[in-house]
């Protein structure tokens, strides 16, 4: 019953992410919130017993996607100013 809760409270808060990455006006909160998306994610993963699938998500999808994001976010900027 409990980890149904959780289940829940996760996806909200996944959903509730998804929508602020689609919203917000800076692109850096976008980043910021499809990286919160992905590991909301990895630790919903984890309660569903897939660990593998879990450290992976956390991995690619919350720490290098957000990483890679960044850099070509920071290359864009940096081509626009000089």
């Amino acid at each position: 019953m409990l980890s149904n809760i959780l289940v829940i409270i996760l996806v909200l808060l996944m959903l509730a992410s998804a929508i602020t990455a689609i919203q917000a006006k800076e692109l850096v909160v976008s980043i910021i919130s499809a990286g919160l998306v992905s590991l909301l994610a990895s630790v919903l993963y984890l309660m569903l017993s897939a660990p593998d699938v879990a450290m992976t998500e956390a991995a690619i999808g919350s720490g290098l996607s957000t990483i890679i994001f960044f850099y070509v976010l920071n290359k864009v900027r940096g081509g626009e100013n000089g």
